[in-house]
């Protein structure tokens, strides 16, 4: 198995994994030993697409020369693209969308005929499906909903992922009450946006947490891709109150620029924004806010940018990450006047980030001589007098930097207080207390 992407779709090929295991076949890391090769791929942008595309045929390449009998294409591209695949690809022998990755035991069966099963996705996983973790055994993802019904306008995920979907809060709960049997102390809630978690069933993020909070064995609880303007009080009031719900706010905002904005279809403004980061902060003296950008949308102006770049500049994120806009054919912006050349979207993305460089080391540099909560991965193998790997409790798996560590010799896994001795861009060097 190889899954490519995002987090939730790492959850879907982890559910695939335990599928297939429970059907009574071998796991093996070594495609060259593999019968069946599964590839759960990312069709969102471009890069992704095409990355995509380049894995599937460097496995395909198994078939001439390995053991390989049987090629499986999962996930967003195979939703987005079946009818080309199908065509360009035959290499290729099953093809699944997003809907159907719990059918993945029968498309092994040599008896299975249908090559293409793509749908319109309707189904969700439960906390009774089975699920082989492929994260370090001390976190996971866990998955509470599914799909998307925002409609921004550069996106193509409501067309390969469906309506906004909720899991029930008790199969949430019971599966992390799973995981933490299994040893995990971390939980990750993702979704395409977690804020709207329960509404489509008349529940709510709040009563989630509430739930999860006395689950034991989970330590840290961590909330991912929050909408702005759907963050209530009472979340806040969550995370300011108990210890496990961490102050990370994940706010993927995209753009500032009233234009912009309007033209992508986000439903906000600067000012909203910036009053909520404003009580965020002051409710949550520890809060780290992180957010993503995309530059050069159709249309986008020096002066829209300039307006982003101050926005970045006086806010003082602890994390961003930049994406230059990427043109999905089926969306309203494919055909958006005003799209910007690609020079000038790379350009702004080095701006931005080069800004955004400075703000994360002079926040790291202030935290010189304080102790932080670091949760221990493993060894660090460059060395260097810091034998260990972590991350605090502000920098969430992957997408963040780290801590690495010295001092005594910590497992995998545990929890430990350091003090913070250096700083570097985005990552913290610290001594084990």
């Amino acid at each position: 198995m190889v899954s490519l992407g995002c987090p939730k779709n790492l959850v879907d090929s982890e559910v695939m994994l335990g599928i297939l295991k429970g059907a009574g076949l071998e796991l093996t890391a070594d495609e060259a030993q593999a019968d069946i090769l599964v590839v759960n791929t990312c069709g969102f942008i471009g890069d992704a697409k095409e990355e995509s595309i380049d894995m599937i045929l460097s496995l395909a390449e198994h078939k001439k020369t390995g053991r390989c009998r049987k090629l499986i294409v999962a996930g967003c591209l195979s939703q987005r693209y079946k009818d080309d695949l199908s065509i360009s690809l035959p290499e290729v022998d099953c093809f699944i969308g997003t809907g159907e990755y719990h059918r993945i035991a029968e498309v092994v069966e040599d008896g299975f005929r249908e090559r293409v099963l793509v749908g319109l996705p309707t189904y969700i996983h439960d906390y009774t499906t089975p699920r082989i973790i492929s994260t370090p055994g001390f976190y996971a993802y866990v998955k509470v909903a599914e799909g998307c019904s925002n409609h921004c306008s550069y996106c193509s995920i409501p067309s390969i992922r469906g309506a906004f979907r909720s899991r029930p809060i008790d199969s949430v709960v019971k599966e992390a009450e799973s995981l933490a049997s299994q040893g995990i102390k971390e939980i990750n809630l993702i979704a395409q946006d977690t804020t709207s978690f329960g509404k489509d069933r008349g529940e709510g993020l709040e009563p989630l947490l509430k739930k999860l909070i006395p689950v034991k064995g989970i330590e840290w609880i961590r909330l991912l891709y929050l909408y702005p303007g759907r963050i209530t009080d009472e979340v806040i009031t969550i995370m300011k109150n108990e210890e496990k719900v961490l102050p990370y706010i994940d706010l993927p905002l995209q753009h500032i620029s009233p234009p912009v904005l309007k033209a992508m279809n986000r439903q906000y403004t600067r000012i909203g924004v910036e009053a909520l980061m404003e009580k965020l902060r002051s409710r949550l003296p520890d809060v780290t806010l992180r957010t993503s950008m995309i530059v050069g949308f159709p249309g986008e102006k020096e002066s829209d940018f300039k307006e982003l770049l101050d926005f970045v500049e006086s806010v003082k994120f602890d994390r961003l990450g930049v994406f230059t806009y990427s043109r999905e054919e089926g969306t309203p912006a494919w055909s958006m006047k005003g799209q910007v050349p690609k020079k000038i979207k790379s350009g702004r993305m080095d701006a931005l980030m080069s800004a955004q460089r400075e703000i994360s080391l002079e926040k790291n540099r202030a935290l010189v001589g304080s102790a932080v909560s670091v949760m221990v991965e493993g060894a660090n193998e460059d060395g260097d007098g810091f034998g260990l790997k972590g991350r605090a409790a502000s920098q969430a798996p992957d997408v963040d930097g780290a801590v690495y560590l010295k001092g005594r010799h910590v497992e995998p896994g545990k929890i430990v207080s350091a003090i913070v001795t250096g700083a570097g861009d985005y990552d913290l060097y610290a001594e084990v207390r």
